[in-house]
């Protein structure tokens, strides 16, 4: 069973930039779709992004495109999340998820396609 610990959340200024970083325990992390989730308060958790397990393919919601930006380093079992030009909206708790892959290119992006969760970081946009 893969653990899963995330760090790099904060308080930042409105176009501010942070990244998130996701580690994982199980040495055969590169056979892992990982995503990125965040919950904000009052709302469901939502997806926010996913990258295969080799890193070749990423897909983002779109209120994220162009400024977040998922990667993985599979030789450091890590995930990441850059994410720039930060609003007010994008304060929530971030959720690093890992799913086992059935195939090279496939990409997960719900809540109940995903076994393994971290704990959470917070990230908080002040304006």
């Amino acid at each position: 069973q893969v653990q899963l610990v995330e760090s790099g959340g904060g308080l930042v200024q409105a176009g501010g930039s942070l990244r998130l970083s996701c580690a994982a325990s199980d040495r055969t992390f590169s056979s892992y779709v990982m995503g990125w989730f965040r919950q904000a308060p009052g709302k469901e958790r939502e997806f926010v992004a996913a990258i295969t397990r080799s890193g070749t393919r990423t897909y983002y919601t779109d209120s994220v495109k162009g400024r977040f930006t998922i990667s993985r380093d599979n030789a450091k079992n890590t995930v990441y999340l850059q994410m720039n030009s930060l609003k007010p909206e994008d304060t929530a708790v971030y959720y690093c998820a890992a799913e086992r892959s059935v195939g090279s290119s496939y990409l997960y992006t719900k809540n109940d396609e995903y076994d393994y969760w971290g704990q959470g970081t917070q990230v908080t946009v002040s304006s």
